[in-house]
C-alpha cells in the first residue's frame, strides 16, 4: 500500500483574530454596546471595511520572496516573469499519493470558477524530490491538471536553502526499494500578488472556491 504523504498542520503564521461586532457588544453590555453601535455607525459613513481573505494574511512578511529556478521546458523562472498575474505556488512531488494532486486538482478548479480572469492566475509546483522527478515526468504531470502550470526543479544541493527561504518542511522516507520511498512535505500554498508581493497562506483542503474568491480579490487590487 502507498504510504500517504504526511501534512504538516502548522502555517507559517497565524492570523490575528479580532471578536466579531456582536460579540463584543455583548461583552461590554448596556451603554457601552451603544457605544460601540455608534461607532459602526461613524466607520459605516467613512466606508465599509473590505471582508477579509480566505487565506492566512502574510502581506509584508520577510521570507518565501521568490525563486530562480528551470520550468519543466528548461526555462528559468522568476516571479517577475509572471507581473500582472496572481501566482500560487506550492511544494511537492509527481509520485506523491494524494496531498499533491488534490492540491493541484483544487488550483485547477479554481482557475475554472475565475472564468475569463483565469487566464491571470499562475500555478508553480516546486519539486522536493528533484532525484527523480526529470524535466519529462513533470511536463507529463502539469499536463494532467492543466497545461498552463509550470513545475520547477532545484538541484538537490540547491533544494535545501529554498525550503529554508520558503519555510518548507520536507523529508525523505525510505520505502521498501531505494526507488519506492515517499516525502514528507509540508502542504500549505503561497499565494502572491499581480506585482509578485507575498500576500497570502492557504492551508492544505481550503478549497477551490475560497482559493478562487481570494485570487479575484488580489486580481481586482491590481
Amino acid at each position: 500500500m502507498t504510504r500517504p504523504t504526511r501534512v504538516d498542520p502548522r502555517p507559517p503564521s497565524e492570523p490575528h483574530i479580532v471578536p466579531r461586532r456582536g460579540a463584543l457588544a455583548r461583552l461590554l453590555g448596556g451603554a457601552g454596546g451603544a457605544l460601540l453601535a455608534l461607532g459602526a455607525g461613524w466607520l459605516g459613513g467613512c466606508g465599509e471595511r473590505p471582508p477579509a481573505f480566505h487565506g492566512i494574511d502574510l502581506t509584508g512578511a520577510d521570507y518565501a520572496q521568490g525563486f530562480d529556478l528551470p520550468d519543466q521546458n528548461g526555462q528559468r523562472r522568476t516571479l517577475a516573469d509572471f507581473r500582472g498575474k496572481v501566482v500560487v505556488v506550492f511544494f511537492g512531488y509527481t509520485q506523491c499519493p494524494d496531498v499533491c494532486p488534490t492540491s493541484l486538482a483544487e488550483l485547477a478548479e479554481a482557475k475554472r470558477l475565475l472564468g475569463a480572469d483565469g487566464a491571470r492566475l499562475q500555478g508553480i509546483f516546486i519539486s522536493v524530490d528533484p532525484e527523480r522527478d526529470t524535466p519529462e515526468l513533470m511536463r507529463a504531470y502539469m499536463a494532467s491538471f492543466d497545461p498552463t502550470f509550470l513545475a520547477l526543479r532545484a538541484e538537490p544541493q540547491e533544494l535545501s536553502a529554498l525550503a529554508k527561504a520558503f519555510k518548507v518542511y520536507y523529508k525523505k522516507v525510505e520505502g521498501s526499494t531505494p526507488t519506492s520511498y515517499t516525502m514528507d512535505h509540508s502542504a500549505g500554498s503561497y499565494v502572491y500578488d499581480t506585482q509578485g508581493r507575498l500576500r497570502l497562506y492557504h492551508r492544505y483542503g481550503s478549497g477551490a472556491q475560497a482559493l478562487a474568491s481570494d485570487v479575484k480579490r488580489l486580481l481586482a487590487e491590481g
